[in-house]
């Protein structure tokens, strides 16, 4: 199956993890409202990743809930980089 990302509304979520359970969606939505997501994100510097398809998919989670299993991968991944992006800022913090 192929998605043309070009027909992707914006669209933006937040996932949290505490590291008990899956990552839960904590921030989600479309249009304005992914923009001041991304926004928030960016003053508070949190990482982004820019994945329209993973933020669609993470859109149809109830606010709260935790990630489905079928996106355990992909946000597996997401966190993986983040993770990497913050050890080697603080190589020289």
């Amino acid at each position: 199956m192929s998605i043309d990302k070009k027909n992707l509304t914006e669209r933006a979520a937040a996932v949290k993890y505490s590291g008990i359970g899956a990552p839960r969606v904590v921030a989600k939505g479309e249009g304005e409202v992914a923009l001041n997501i991304e926004a928030v994100a960016r003053e508070h510097e949190v990482p982004l990743v820019d994945d329209a398809i993973l933020a669609s998919m993470l859109v149809n989670v109830p606010l709260g809930d935790e990630i489905p299993e079928n996106l355990y991968y992909a946000v597996a991944e997401v966190l993986a980089h983040i993770y990497r992006l913050n050890e080697s800022i603080d190589k020289y913090l």
